[in-house]
């Protein structure tokens, strides 16, 4: 199918992790949120996972160290600093990929705040109808969920994806085939999906700075300077070409086994025995999904069949089974140091997941 006969949607939510928080205490709303993945070491040692806009207007953004984060907030006094809480927002993204997909006649799901829609058919190819379609899918986010997203519309994903970060936050952005040129070449070379530090700092000694200027390489000079297949894949990119399909990917947000225990219990050896057999189990689902995961969580159900979750979310994502048990095991014992209650039936999880064979180059990015 050519790029003209197209219509997708890149769907991104504006500051998910802090939008989920401010569903959940509408008071944070108009004052600095910051959502936090604190560290092992204690105190305020950690990163920021995001934040809202608000406190980005202060400088504080997802990755800088959460002290800095509180340094650039500390004349603030309403300035609120939350533990990241992934099994919640997990919940949240659920919720709103059920109402997105509704909209799609190809729905992708990327990740937990974004996702693509194929709706050529839907909107027969018409660009008025599809800006109706998309205003729509924001109207029934924000009146169900309470939430802004921001979405491009484009020939093809890799502008649509562009496109949906241009007028961020709650954002509409429509690039029509005719539009692409001009919408694309003012901007700068990095907003290039895949088009990183070390890429940008290469164009840079040559002088090129915007999409424009990249558009004067031909495409042996850029697979000269980056080798044939990314050089190919730059060429095409900033001229707008990418025939990638939006492909049926449907939400995987975590994989998870529980057991029930043979006699209920809160001893620790005859819980990690059974907590090494989910380990095996889960892992093997992960191998045979050729998944890693970057969060790991236990559950509790207990003989009053209340239940209770611990989670911790690691530096970089693994699919190391090692890492797998010696995280499980450490956080069943912290659990047991307060656990009262015999235990019925223990569980594990593994979410933040992405695609075992990584990101091995730019051209695979979507």
């Amino acid at each position: 199918m050519s790029m003209g006969q197209r219509i997708i949607f890149h769907v991104d939510f504006d500051y998910f992790y802090a939008q989920c928080e401010e569903m959940r205490n509408p008071k944070l709303k108009g004052t600095p949120t910051v959502v936090c993945i604190f560290s092992d070491r204690g105190g305020d040692s950690g990163a920021v996972a995001t934040a809202n806009y608000v406190a980005r207007e202060f400088g504080v953004k997802s990755g800088i160290p959460i002290t800095f984060a509180k340094n650039k907030l500390k004349n603030n006094m309403n300035a609120t600093f939350l533990p990241a809480d992934f099994d919640y927002y997990s919940d949240i993204s659920s919720s709103a990929m059920r109402i997105i997909e509704n909209f799609a006649d190809v729905f992708e799901y990327v990740g937990r705040d974004e996702a693509y829609l194929d709706v050529t058919k839907r909107t027969n190819k018409d660009y008025s109808s599809a800006t109706h379609l998309a205003q729509q899918l924001k109207n029934e986010i924000q009146n169900k969920l309470k939430m802004s997203c921001s979405i491009g519309v484009s020939p093809n994903k890799l502008i649509s994806k562009i496109a949906s970060d241009y007028k961020k936050p709650d954002g509409l952005t429509i690039v029509t085939p005719e539009q692409i040129n001009k919408f694309l070449d003012p901007l700068e070379i990095n907003v290039i999906p895949g088009i990183g530090k070390k890429t940008e700092s290469n164009f840079r000694d040559f002088d090129c700075k915007t999409v424009e200027d990249a558009n004067k390489f031909d495409v042996f000079d850029l697979s000269k300077m980056f080798g044939k297949k990314t050089g190919v894949y730059i060429y095409n990119s900033v001229r707008g070409i990418d025939e990638n399909p939006v492909k049926p990917r449907p939400p995987t947000i975590q994989f998870s086994k529980i057991i029930t225990l043979k006699q209920n219990s809160k001893d620790l050896e005859f819980l990690e025995e059974n907590l090494k057999i989910l380990c095996e189990q889960v892992h093997k689902i992960s191998l045979d999904k050729k998944k890693m995961f970057r969060s790991i969580g236990i559950q509790f159900v207990n003989e009053d069949l209340s239940t209770r979750t611990k989670s911790k979310m690691l530096k970089n994502p693994t699919n190391s089974i090692t890492e797998l048990e010696k995280v499980s095991t450490q956080l069943l014992a912290e659990s047991l140091e307060t656990q009262e209650l015999l235990i019925r039936r223990i569980g594990l999880r593994i979410s933040e997941l992405t695609d075992l064979e990584g990101q091995s180059d730019i051209t695979n990015y979507f």
